[in-house]
């Protein structure tokens, strides 16, 4: 019940022991279902996931060759500035949540699994930006990275992944904020000049993003 709030600790908190291979996926498959019953049942989805992405890259050996699952990867016009990337890069993008996740993943090397999704979002669907450079930015700082996982989730939040119709699917960074994190506790921890004079402006303005987004998705799909 409390694994979507940053604030909480309240994920199990082995996905490095998983990456590297000091538990076997299995092991926590076998545990989860002999000892946690129905209260397990997200839990053994998300090990589900974890596997899905690995059958993925087996049999589409393309996706690990920085191609996307579906063609309209290819028909995309990227966002190419540096100063927006490099701005999302340094957790200066006026964004809030995005801020505080980014801050989290450069400090400690670790960023909470919802806020993986609304960051990718972000980058990608916000700041028009290509997944790529996300999936990088990523590996490049994850404690507990792995390829196929990583891979399969900025696709995913790209919209040029193994759903059939995810390119509509836009995560308001501001809204995640009121679901998520209304106390604003995770944000303040990580991003303490929050609410203060020193708090950039935000790079991009999320209503025109989504319709920019929106946009340009329906005119590489034609």
């Amino acid at each position: 019940d409390t694994r979507d709030y940053p604030s909480i600790d309240g994920t199990s908190s082995l996905s490095a022991e998983l990456a590297v291979g000091v538990i076997s996926a299995n092991q926590c498959y076998q545990y989860a279902r002999t000892t946690g019953g129905e209260l397990a049942r997200k839990w053994l989805d998300e090990l589900i996931w974890r596997d899905f992405y690995r059958a993925v890259m087996w049999h589409y050996p393309r996706v690990s060759k920085n191609c996307g699952f579906t063609p309209v990867d290819k028909q995309i016009h990227w966002n190419q500035s540096e100063d927006d990337f490099a701005k999302f890069e340094k957790a200066e993008t006026g964004i809030p949540i995005i801020d505080a996740a980014n801050q989290q993943l450069l400090q400690t090397g670790w960023m909470h699994n919802r806020l993986r999704m609304v960051v990718a979002s972000y980058l990608t669907k916000n700041l028009w930006i290509d997944w790529r450079q996300g999936e990088r930015f990523f590996a490049k700082h994850l404690f507990d990275y792995d390829f196929a996982s990583n891979n399969g989730g900025w696709q995913w939040a790209a919209g040029c992944g193994t759903d059939a119709a995810p390119y509509f699917r836009i995560f308001n960074p501001t809204s995640q904020l009121e679901k998520f994190d209304k106390e604003k506790k995770y944000v303040k921890k990580w991003v303490p000049e929050f609410g203060t004079d020193e708090y950039p402006e935000p790079i991009v303005e999320h209503k025109m993003a989504r319709e920019r987004c929106l946009a340009r998705y329906k005119e590489a799909l034609q």
